[in-house]
């Protein structure tokens, strides 16, 4: 039986109780968000993973995305950059490589980590036929599927498959135009093979034995967004919300199955559109988990894009997103490295905090801070703070005079100054 079976016959997993403790809710409550499709635990039968719940009234979860490319082929970086997105705090992580060998650098990631591996198995299957055959055209369906279920046995345990581009989608493309193309690898991919060959997507054409492959290995699907936009001018356009119908039908039909389901969003909206855009997936796909990727708010701060994604992804995630794909500051301009992996998953997590005080009414941990800084307890503060590490180094290393305050004030601290008035009056 599946994790979703099993909570639709009352029966409480490890996993269940895990989640449940971490999210500060009953088990019943996680049990019956997964058995209405409203969260999901992804796991594997192949490996052991650090439990993670993505769903309502759970907190919001960060996704670490890595991989080499055609230029970068370092899978020693690749596993570094895993280590140190999981040190960042990363809920999840997502192995999209596109350059090497796919199995080698997939097996030596997932051996390195704890946390759930996701994936995008139709990115090996067109570069391995553009290796083997000159072109991505000459992609082979059954290699499709092939490779879903050989990287579902590394232990990869969720997937961002693109099932929601269809012959459909690509006329409200065609027709419409985008200003800024497609800016989805897996979009891209999809539909130059379609055309080519004129012939209709076999994630959707063969949906049902997709299902077959993914419940078979306990494999959480992720509808991919391959027709998200590149440019906040894109946004919410016919393309997009087409291929989001198509999805939200299949996620149902999936979840019928006994498979947990996850609905991706869009890459580029502006402010004024990403309530709508939350809204409007959570309300057609019947409240399932949504993957908001990124948002990126603006198109014009290239090298500063994690601090861009941080405003989008803090309105989404208040406005009830789940889940939050990470942006990093090599955006658009090159494959990050460490540093970036570390920075980006930073700054998600904090775009994430500052959501949930809205959705969940989280605010315990900032109302200690707000006495910990009253009280100038220095200790508590770097308890408190998101990264500990970060707080105390930038203290350490421009210590003042007088130990209570801070070189921002020094002699003239307000709080220092306020608590001896304060003191004097009781």
């Amino acid at each position: 039986m599946s994790i979703v079976e099993d909570a639709r016959r009352g029966i409480i997993t490890e996993e269940m109780k895990t989640v449940a403790a971490q999210e500060g809710v009953t088990e019943d409550y996680i049990r019956r968000g997964i058995a209405a499709g409203h969260i999901v635990i992804p796991i594997s039968p192949y490996r052991k993973v650090k439990a993670c719940g993505i769903g309502e009234g759970l907190r919001t979860k960060v996704n670490c995305s890595i991989g080499t490319s055609s230029d970068i082929v370092d899978v020693d970086m690749e596993v570094e950059k895993a280590k140190a997105g999981e040190r960042a705090g990363a809920d999840t992580l997502m192995e999209l490589s596109t350059g090497g060998d796919f199995f080698d650098i997939r097996r030596r990631v997932v051996e390195a980590t704890s946390l759930s591996v996701g994936s995008v198995p139709l990115y090996q299957a067109f570069i391995e036929a553009a290796r083997k055959d000159g072109a991505v055209i000459h992609m082979r369906e059954d290699d499709l599927f092939r490779i879903t279920a050989e990287q579902a046995k590394l232990g990869t345990n969720f997937m961002a498959i693109h099932t929601g581009i269809n012959r459909i989608t690509l006329e409200r493309l065609q027709r419409q135009g985008r200003h800024g193309g497609l800016c989805s690898r897996g979009g891209a991919f999809l539909t130059a093979w379609m055309l080519h060959n004129d012939k209709e997507n076999p994630l959707f054409a063969e949906f049902d034995y997709l299902c077959e492959i993914l419940k078979e290995h306990e494999v959480t699907l992720s509808t991919g967004n391959g027709m998200r936009a590149g440019a906040v001018h894109d946004a919410t356009d016919r393309a997009q919300i087409q291929e989001l119908i198509i999805n939200a039908e299949l996620g149902d039909k999936a979840h019928e199955q006994g498979i947990q389901v996850i609905v991706e969003g869009p890459g580029h909206v502006p402010l004024d559109e990403i309530e709508t855009n939350v809204k409007l997936m959570k309300r057609m796909s019947g409240n399932k988990p949504f993957y908001m990727l990124g948002p990126i708010v603006t198109d014009i701060a290239p090298g500063y894009d994690d601090r861009v994604a941080a405003i989008g992804a803090a309105m989404s995630s208040s406005y009830g997103a789940d889940f939050i794909c990470y942006v990093t500051p090599a955006e658009h301009l090159a494959l990050p490295n460490m540093e970036d992996v570390y920075e980006g998953v930073m700054s998600s997590r904090i775009a994430a905090h500052v959501g949930d005080m809205i959705k969940l009414k989280k605010r315990d941990q900032d109302l200690a801070m707000g006495h910990a800084r009253r009280d100038l307890d220095w200790e508590a503060q770097y308890s408190l703070a998101i990264n500990p590490e970060r707080a105390r180094k930038v203290r350490s290393e421009r210590m003042p005079a007088d130990r209570e305050a801070c070189t921002m004030c020094g002699d003239y601290c307000a709080l220092k100054i306020a608590n001896k008035v304060i003191k004097k009056l009781n």
